[in-house]
């Protein structure tokens, strides 16, 4: 046997525990890729049913909003009635109201005699 078949062998046996080195990463990164594949497959088994319950969620909830729109555009024309009922009532009610109630005041302060012609003057004042 001669150096350069000596060395050989040593570079084949270097060669045979580098390759025995480098299958262990290789071997446990196939294993992370193995579980990695079974969780997005989990993942994806899940989420395809959750998804079709929000769908239909979203759907619920629109209808719900379009019937408080529908509600709430039935209270804000009751309200704009209510206000252009008012003030026709104010104004055709509330001011002759207030000249009658004005009226009898002081035809009730003339009937007792509290007006300003019925006081006593006081003689500094003449």
């Amino acid at each position: 046997m001669s150096g350069a078949d000596i060395a050989g062998l040593i570079a084949a046996g270097v060669f045979a525990v580098l390759v025995a080195l480098l299958a262990l990463p290789i071997l446990k990164l196939g294993k992370v890729f193995d579980e990695l594949t079974l969780t997005i497959r989990s993942l994806n088994n899940e989420t395809t049913p959750l998804i079709g319950e929000v769908t239909k969620t979203v759907a619920s909830t629109n209808a719900q909003l379009d019937k408080v729109d529908s509600i709430t555009s039935n209270v804000s024309d009751a309200s704009a009635n209510v206000s252009a009922l008012s003030s026709l009532v104010t104004s055709t009610v509330g001011q002759p109201l207030i000249k009658v109630a004005s009226f009898s005041h002081g035809l009730r302060k003339a009937v007792k005699g509290d007006g300003p012609a019925s006081r006593p003057r006081h003689p500094e004042a003449e």
